[in-house]
């Protein structure tokens, strides 16, 4: 057996097995053999949302497990790899050169299991293709999930929700939504309009927004942009804060005080009311990225095709022009 490059020989002997680079043998209950362990499909799979989107608090959403149980697990399971799988830092979970290559390897046990599920099952399609967006876009696309997708399509979509960049190098989704134009050489990136934030408050002049206080974010979605600006600008006013994007928006309806949203979020809700124009500084460009050999891919084409559609259909709502109310 020969080494792998990044990985001590204990390493080695545990995760790398003759040219397949993984032995996986069926076992019963679940389990499968990995070289002289027996882990579970149960771990690998929440280790893969773990290290897809970057974190315990990103991934509570996808495995429906706390963040503690989460990191039990995680922990667990570097005990049994016998090697760190992840560097903790504040903002996140940064894989080891270790958990890099364990990721490209349950990666292949993923496709294996979701291909034996589709056999078993008979009658669904083939092809998968994830998009990546973050809360409010992703709760747009599937607001208008109609002029993505049908049933008719013969394909499947997953929604891979997150306040990070998810890694389509990787092929961790298909196509991401983003702000910027993308600037690795292996992404294809096409701009589908701008999109605008501003002020908003709760149409009952109550409690914080009566008060002029704010509500902020707490958490991951403290790193975005628009949470950054608030934090600036008012971060002395700030008295309620949520910890992610769609309990924010409940709480500036329910009066609990003003905050930034995306106009198209904003302008579309009846239970807010924009108090200024458009911040300047806060308005970004919209990005629909593949990766360079999946673009042409009939599937993936076909699905960014109609987002990017619907972006430009719903331009003037995104770039904050519908009238202040």
């Amino acid at each position: 057996m020969s080494r792998q490059a990044g990985l001590s020989n204990a390493a080695n002997t545990r995760i790398l097995a003759h040219h397949a680079r993984f032995a996986l043998q069926p076992r019963s209950q679940g389990i499968f053999h990995f070289c002289k362990m027996d882990i579970g499909w149960d771990d690998l799979r929440l280790f893969l949302d773990v290290a897809r989107l970057g974190g315990l608090s990103a991934a509570t959403a996808t495995t429906r497990l706390s963040a503690a149980t989460l990191g039990r697990r995680v922990t667990a399971l570097e005990k049994q790899i016998g090697e760190p799988l992840f560097v903790r830092q504040q903002t996140g979970y940064r894989l080891t050169p270790v958990g890099e290559e364990l990721l490209r390897r349950a990666e292949d046990v993923e496709a294996a299991m979701q291909s034996l599920t589709r056999w078993r099952e008979g009658t669904l399609p083939d092809r998968i293709v994830r998009v990546s967006a973050g809360p409010w876009t992703s709760a747009f696309i599937s607001a208008h999930i109609d002029k993505v997708w049908t049933v008719d399509d013969g394909i499947r979509v997953e929604f891979v929700t997150t306040t990070g960049r998810v890694d389509i190098g990787r092929r961790a989704a298909d196509i991401g939504i983003r702000s910027e134009r993308p600037t690795e050489q292996w992404l294809a990136g096409r701009q589908s309009g701008k999109v605008a934030h501003a002020l908003y408050s709760g149409r009952h002049l109550v409690n914080g927004i009566a008060a002029g206080l704010f509500v902020g974010v707490t958490g991951e979605g403290a790193n975005i942009a628009s949470a950054r600006w608030l934090q600036a600008h008012h971060g002395d006013r700030i008295a309620v804060r949520g910890n992610n994007t769609h309990s924010v928006r409940e709480l500036v309806a329910a009066g609990a005080g003003l905050s930034v949203f995306p106009c198209f979020v904003g302008d579309s809700d009846p239970r807010l009311v924009r108090v200024a124009q458009p911040i300047p500084e806060l308005e970004t460009d919209q990005w629909i990225v593949t990766h360079h050999e999946e673009r042409h891919s009939p599937p993936v084409r076909k699905v960014a095709g109609r987002i990017a559609a619907l972006m430009q259909a719903h331009q003037p709502l995104f770039r904050g022009e519908t009238p202040i109310r």
